[in-house]
């Protein structure tokens, strides 16, 4: 079984090595017998049943699932409540997610954008408040009404953003839990999602979309929304920005780097606030 699976980094610690091997046989195992997505989904529903009832004693201990304490810095820098946001890689709504904790403890509404359709209806379980949009978010000149996306779970990606497609969204199959796909998903721009969603304004757009960030932004008509603060991923961070400048201009500053893969960018009329 494991002969078939992606071959794990060389660099990996040897404890997880063994945890991520151990998982893997579990995994393949489940698939033979037909049963990983029924424990997938145990798994999920647990979880979210726990963080529900940790909430409703308004505990934040499982509200903050973002990398790099990323949601708690937005929080701190943002420094407002019952603000607006849109989160483009969206996944489950909960796993990695730099909007979950505002919308939990700070009032915040919005709008999640995940292309896959078992994560979008994860999203919408995790996140009944939520719009969420399965689509995938593409420039005002995109010619086609769909995208053809490679599923990686988390590394989920447009198909020819990277030189090798594949092997970059096995990336995110490593555990087995789900198994590679090509799949075509709606296509939007950004200015068409926000005008469905009812969004005049936007106080944070969160881009998590592998690579594909500058084309989403590129749908988006910033003469008519111009979001308050945008935080763009960027696996290497010399081509974002030079990517980001050439699509934001003078209309955005570089406001803080929030992880080593995070950038966040403030609109050059927005004030600085105390958690800045």
């Amino acid at each position: 079984m494991l002969r078939a699976m992606t071959k794990l980094p060389n660099d990996l610690p040897l404890r997880l090595r063994l945890q991520f091997t151990a998982t893997r046989w579990i995994t393949a195992a489940l698939r033979l017998a037909g049963g990983r997505e029924w424990v997938l989904r145990l798994r999920a529903r647990l979880a979210r049943r726990k963080r529900v009832l940790f909430e409703a004693f308004g505990s934040e201990r499982f509200a903050t699932p973002a990398l790099h304490q990323m949601d708690r810095k937005l929080d701190a820098i943002l420094n407002t409540r019952d603000g607006f946001f849109v989160e483009a890689g969206g996944h489950d709504g909960y796993t990695q997610s730099n909007t979950y904790y505002l919308e939990r403890f700070r009032g915040w509404r919005g709008v999640l954008v995940e292309p896959m359709p078992e994560l979008a209806a994860e999203a919408r379980l995790n996140r009944p408040s939520a719009q969420v949009f399965q689509c995938a978010l593409v420039p005002k000149d995109y010619p086609d009404a769909t995208v053809e996306m490679e599923f990686g779970d988390l590394l989920t990606t447009v198909r020819g953003s990277h030189d090798d497609d594949r092997t970059y969204v096995e990336g995110g199959l490593l555990l087995g839990w789900r198994d590679h796909r090509v799949e075509h998903v709606p296509a939007y721009s950004l200015s068409r999602l926000l005008t469905e969603a009812g969004a005049s304004e936007v106080n944070l757009l969160s881009l998590d979309v592998e690579g594909y960030e500058d084309q989403a932004l590129r749908g988006l008509d910033l003469a008519r929304v111009a979001p308050a603060w945008i935080l763009v991923e960027m696996h290497n961070l010399d081509e974002g920005r030079a990517k980001m400048a050439v699509v934001l201009g003078d209309r955005y500053i570089e406001h803080q780097v929030l992880s080593p893969l995070d950038v966040l960018y403030r609109r050059s009329d927005v004030a600085m606030t105390n958690g800045s």
